[in-house]
């Protein structure tokens, strides 16, 4: 028996969702594990005291809702697994990433990370978030690297400084 057996990975609508489903997929094949993905949309609160608020369209949500299927049907096309099961939720990301982990009995979630550091840290972020609130483990992948710094990292296992990477480049690599 492995020791994943049911991976959820959360993602957004960026371009780098498709790069953390690939690095999922490869834990996923691993692990023979089941792959779920989940996007969840923030509901628009609007203060109804300002003018602007006839100008936005009463049903936001429900075109989000729609966006975020439509993506996650394109992403799980292009994934080298295809037993996928998409999940589009509203609300609160933290607390609807945990639920739906709990749901499907997820032993790990699979989240994106862009690696603040100071006050982006210390206010927290969603990776954060979901690790200090679930039973159960959570890998948090980097994203939102330079490509070349992003294959550095996945082909050698370590961070590379910039420094190296200034370093390469000036020798021509």
């Amino acid at each position: 028996m492995s020791i994943y057996q049911k991976i959820l990975v959360a993602v957004d609508l960026s371009g780098e969702a498709k790069y953390l489903l690939q690095r999922a997929s490869e834990f996923a094949e691993k692990f023979t594990a089941e792959l779920n993905l989940v996007h969840v949309v923030q509901p628009l609160v609007v203060d109804v005291g300002y003018d602007l608020v006839a100008s936005i369209p009463q049903d936001i949500d429900i075109s989000l809702v729609d966006r975020a299927e439509k993506f996650l049907t394109l992403l799980k096309a292009e994934a080298s697994q295809q037993d996928i099961d998409c999940f589009v939720k509203m609300g609160s990301i933290k607390r609807e990433i945990l639920d739906l982990a709990a749901e499907q009995q997820a032993d790990l979630i699979i989240i994106g990370t862009h690696g603040r550091h100071g006050v982006a840290l210390l206010l927290g972020s969603n990776a954060g978030a979901v690790l200090h609130g679930t039973p159960c483990d959570v890998l948090a992948i980097r994203v939102g690297l330079p490509p070349v710094r992003r294959e550095l990292l996945v082909r050698n296992g370590h961070r590379i400084t910039s420094l190296a990477l200034r370093r390469k480049k000036s020798l021509g690599d």
